[in-house]
């Protein structure tokens, strides 16, 4: 038996972090996915796993980071004139923003991967843990757009492994192809670079800050939105391609900001795009906008026969499992309970009075 007396802090750490272990990625190995479907894991934030028929396994934004951990010693870029959301709102104060849910992926547990991807070079979305972790992996490809690509240059990921992608930009993996599309995240524009007063200046080039994807698999497609707004112009994504299922980065927003999208919106980009499943993400990682997603459900069920929605929304929880289109008619993901199995063996009790 152990003794306590010998337990440090850094046999606790590695212990029980990450909290998960090896449980998601066991699941994701052993995944079968069967013809004419495909299976997605949401990872926490807008992490998405995706697994073809074709066992091509795609991560993208994976997020393996920290932010704040204290009051008083901040990451770089954080807080400030220089932080995003400081600047959105003309606020330098000190707001709680803590990883709000637990590491459900250990990325130095990833065996097999055909591609890395990133939305854009956030600090949520892309991390060096993750990168570090991935580039340990010979030839696995990073994809993102420009900024992105300069993030892990910077980080000393060699160009050989890099792949800069724009809107308009289509790859192959396996059985899977990965079109590249426009990016509506706002907040991306006013992200630095450039540090200091940006007031006037032009914000530059969305598509080199940011992008979406529209993974088709043989079973169905999936449209990842990264951090984007609304746009009217989802619906010309929506009138040219067939979207299976969407994501949208939803959330309750601060007082002077407007950085996730409303309830209202994550409903009309899914009626844009056409899709046949909507899910929020995004509302669970920080704090600061923190939500219950059901607010959505109730907005769509009070407009779906007025507005005659073809689409389903699907409230998800981190790492949780969705099939298409098996799952595409189910309205929220539950946890297995486990125990399918009682009573098939006589109980260990004392009385079974017990019971």
């Amino acid at each position: 038996m152990r003794n306590v007396n010998d337990i440090t802090r850094e046999q606790w750490l590695q212990e029980c972090f990450p909290e998960w272990g090896r449980w998601l990625i066991e699941d994701i190995e052993e995944c079968e996915v069967r013809p004419g479907s495909f299976t997605a894991w949401w990872l926490g934030c807008t992490g998405i796993w995706i697994k073809s028929e074709g066992n091509c396994n795609i991560c993208i934004d994976l997020y393996s980071g920290v932010s704040k951990t204290t009051h008083y010693k901040w990451p770089e870029g954080h807080r400030g004139p220089n932080f995003q959301l400081g600047r959105i709102a003309g606020s330098n104060g000190i707001h709680m923003n803590p990883r709000n849910i637990p590491h459900v992926i250990d990325p130095f547990q990833i065996k097999q991967i055909d591609v890395f991807m990133a939305t854009h070079d956030h600090a949520d979305h892309m991390d060096m843990y993750s990168t570090a972790a991935v580039l340990k992996l010979p030839g696995v490809p990073f994809v993102g757009p420009k900024f992105s690509a300069d993030k892990w240059r910077g980080w000393g990921v060699p160009d050989e492994r890099i792949i800069e992608v724009k809107p308009g930009d289509v790859l192959h993996f396996k059985d899977v192809e990965i079109v590249v599309l426009d990016s509506f995240d706002r907040t991306a524009l006013v992200t630095a670079p450039p540090q200091g007063s940006i007031v006037g200046r032009f914000p530059g080039d969305m598509d080199e800050r940011a992008v979406n994807y529209l993974i088709k698999t043989p079973g169905g497609s999936f449209y990842h939105s990264g951090d984007s707004h609304f746009s009217d112009y989802t619906l010309r994504h929506g009138k040219m391609y067939d979207i299976d299922v969407a994501i949208a980065a939803f959330g309750e927003n601060p007082k002077g900001i407007s950085d996730k999208i409303t309830a209202s919106d994550v409903l009309r980009m899914a009626d844009n795009l056409g899709c046949k499943v909507m899910i929020p993400v995004h509302y669970d990682i920080w704090p600061t906008f923190y939500t219950d997603p059901h607010e959505i459900k109730l907005l769509y069920d009070y407009k779906k026969e007025m507005m005659e929605y073809k689409f389903n929304l699907y409230i998800w929880a981190v790492g949780g499992k969705f099939t298409y289109p098996d799952d595409a008619g189910r309205k929220r993901y539950s946890y297995p309970r486990g125990f399918d199995d009682a009573m098939e063996n006589e109980p260990n009790i004392p009385f079974k009075s017990f019971l």
